[in-house]
């Protein structure tokens, strides 16, 4: 029996998080993983379905195994993640897609295991999607990528149902997982040598809403900080309308939190905000920065922006453009509008061109990258601190890693220092990235 596996992960930290679950479950079955996916014994295809070109990929990926599968009689083919909570692409799996043998969603992760062997029992077609499973499954084995850094979860779905959105759908309403699971998670991580954790949430920032202890985002962070071992606490994503002076006030005074916030601003024009559900307008936005400017003043905040969303118009863009300029966003990921079945804004009038939605976008990465470059720029000559990642991905005789703001740093150093955290000294800020020297200790 081919006891290997490979798993082809899509979309975000939260998938990348479950991937490494489902990696633990495996090895713990006895499967040993492989990096060429036409070898392996098992193959599981964790999708996103957040835009729809992570939907194109995937079925192009399922495409290949067809013949993959000719090759490999003996390969388990299975499809899981947030693309498999839509009944719609679930039947096109059924009905076009025969290569594929298993197929579940977000909420069962946890029962792959039991769906693989009653697949390798039964050669039965295994399907099974579950709208939620009504709570959360702890103290699965994770097989983590790196030794030291990792994800932990805080909490699972979100309660926003911004118009564009799938995610409420796929992910279910949020669960906060309680903070003496996370905590004791965290100090398990710390006495394996983890430095760094990513907290991961769809809205971080409403960390235990949802439950009657009184504690919520900003006292995670403090008792996170207090955790010998741990250097670095990172967070995702942020909600702008739920980031509080507390949480902010929580950052600036715990000297592990990283001053970083990926705060997710969508769009500048307070109408399109109106349209997307997002409950805060340009104005809010604009002072919020500024706060958290104020109080962090060596914060680096990214974002994220969607471009072309039905009926934005000329105004609307440059409005985006007017709160991109004034508060200059160290980097951003910007996307143009993807329509997403089921949601409000599919069903909207007034959809705007690709043609349109993609000169937009240049306009927008032109004002960016003009923004990222200056800001960047600041670090030109300074003597930065960096936690060691791996090889440069263009240059495998240089490291990567990066700073606690967040910034990429590619440099010269000693392999041996990969998972340590090294003094760097910045010879060249480039708009994407900083180049640097390791300082000899």
């Amino acid at each position: 029996m081919n006891k290997t596996y490979k798993i082809m992960t899509f979309g975000c930290q939260m998938n990348e998080n479950d991937s490494e679950k489902l990696s633990g479950m495996l090895k713990a079955m006895g499967y040993t993983p492989i990096e060429d996916e036409r070898k392996a014994g098992v193959v599981i295809m964790n999708t996103c379905s957040v835009r729809e070109n992570a939907d194109v990929r995937v079925f192009g990926n399922l495409g290949a195994f067809k013949h993959y599968k000719e090759d490999n009689p003996g390969m388990v083919l299975a499809v899981c993640g947030c693309m498999m909570q839509q009944p719609a692409i679930v039947k096109q799996i059924k009905d076009q897609n025969p290569q594929v043998d298993i197929v579940f969603g977000t909420h069962n992760i946890h029962r792959f295991p039991e769906l693989l062997a009653n697949y390798l029992v039964s050669g039965k077609r295994t399907i099974e999607i579950l709208d939620d499973d009504n709570g959360l499954v702890e103290d699965l084995p994770v097989d983590r990528r790196y030794p030291f850094k990792s994800y932990v979860s805080i909490m699972k779905g979100c309660n926003n149902f911004c118009s564009y959105c799938i995610v409420p759908y796929t992910r279910g309403r949020e669960v906060s997982r309680p903070h003496t699971k996370i905590l004791k998670e965290i100090e398990n991580l710390a006495e394996d040598g983890c430095l760094e954790v990513m907290l991961l949430g769809q809205n971080v920032n409403s960390y235990g809403n949802d439950r009657t202890d009184q504690y919520h985002f900003p006292e995670l962070l403090r008792d996170v900080n207090q955790i010998d071992g741990i250097k670095r606490i990172r967070f995702m994503t942020s909600h702008p309308k739920d980031l509080s002076d507390e949480v902010i006030d929580a950052i600036a005074t715990s000297d592990k939190v990283c001053p970083s916030i990926h705060l997710a601003i969508q769009s500048g024009s307070s109408r399109i905000l109106k349209l997307m559900n997002r409950r805060y307008n340009k104005e809010q936005i604009i002072e919020l920065v500024q706060r958290i400017r104020n109080r962090i003043p060596d914060v680096a905040i990214t974002t994220d922006i969607i471009v072309g969303f039905p009926g934005e118009t000329e105004e609307d863009f440059q409005e985006t453009i007017d709160v991109v300029q004034k508060c200059r966003f160290d980097s951003a990921f910007s996307f143009i509008y993807s329509k997403r079945s089921g949601t409000p804004a599919a069903a909207m009038e007034s959809q705007i061109s690709e043609a349109v939605k993609h000169e937009r976008l240049n306009r927008l990465l032109d004002c960016l990258h003009d923004i990222s470059k200056g800001q960047n720029a600041g670090y030109q000559d300074q003597d930065v601190t960096v936690l060691v990642e791996g090889k440069s991905k263009h240059n495998e005789k240089r490291l990567s890693g990066r700073t606690m703001s967040g910034k990429l740093v590619n440099f010269d150093g000693d392999m041996e220092s990969i998972g340590s955290i090294v003094t760097v000294h910045i010879k060249q800020a480039k708009t994407f990235s900083l180049d640097g020297e390791a300082i000899e200790s």
